[in-house]
């Protein structure tokens, strides 16, 4: 049976609670054509969420084109986050609040290497050590649909019991990623890569629009 509250929520990045204006399909797409590869948007589709590098070595012709397109790819991003501020997904920082309220521990884990995630919580204005756990794809063995990302954000935070944890995440590979950690909850949202079609097909406990409904679940 699972508890009436999570002790840890694992939150994804990107699409989940950073929004998603296009901006990082876009710099897929730019350094893919750049290397005269054609990224289709079902191809793009289909590694969101998964770790960057392990993305390009997918989608790449070799091991050396990946690593390539893995750098352009943090630059591109880079540039882009520069001339346009990231914004949270509306209502994000809100339910960060209720929850620390709750004493439930907050945790994000994302596909983006380190020095990515801190300048988008540098540009967001969010304290890195407001945070229970932060955990990259460069720090981890296995990027999703591995559940390792979900494993060391749990053990960073100090919770033990897959069943007290509750994942977010707007893509496919969160969900199996959430699955694969038995977690109690695995959420779906809307706000991100994949649409309610996408996500419906992969085994999940709720799908919502956004994390703003969360407190709608745990209530």
């Amino acid at each position: 049976m699972t508890p009436s509250m999570p002790r840890l929520v694992v939150f994804d990045l990107a699409g989940t609670t950073l929004q998603d204006d296009g901006t990082v399909a876009e710099a897929f797409q730019e350094v893919l054509g750049a290397e005269g590869l054609n990224g289709s948007a079902e191809e793009i589709a289909r590694v969101r969420g998964a770790s960057k590098r392990e993305a390009f070595r997918k989608l790449a012709t070799g091991a050396e084109q990946a690593e390539r397109l893995f750098h352009a790819f943090l630059a591109a991003l880079r540039r882009r986050y520069e001339a346009v501020r990231p914004r949270e997904v509306q209502g994000t920082s809100a339910v960060f609040g209720w929850l620390r309220e709750q004493g439930v521990k907050v945790a994000l884990n994302t596909g983006f290497e380190r020095d990515t995630v801190d300048m988008l919580l540098r540009m967001l204005g969010w304290d890195p050590g407001a945070f229970d756990a932060i955990v990259c794809g460069d720090e981890v063995a296995e990027g999703r649909p591995s559940s390792a990302l979900i494993l060391e954000a749990m053990r960073r935070a100090g919770v033990s019991d897959a069943a007290y944890v509750m994942v977010v995440g707007d893509t496919v590979l969160d969900l199996q990623a959430g699955m694969s950690a038995r977690a109690g909850w695995v959420v779906g949202v809307t706000s991100g890569a994949h649409d309610h079609s996408r996500l419906l097909q992969s085994p999940h406990t709720h799908l919502i629009a956004s994390v703003a409904q969360l407190r709608e679940i745990l209530r």
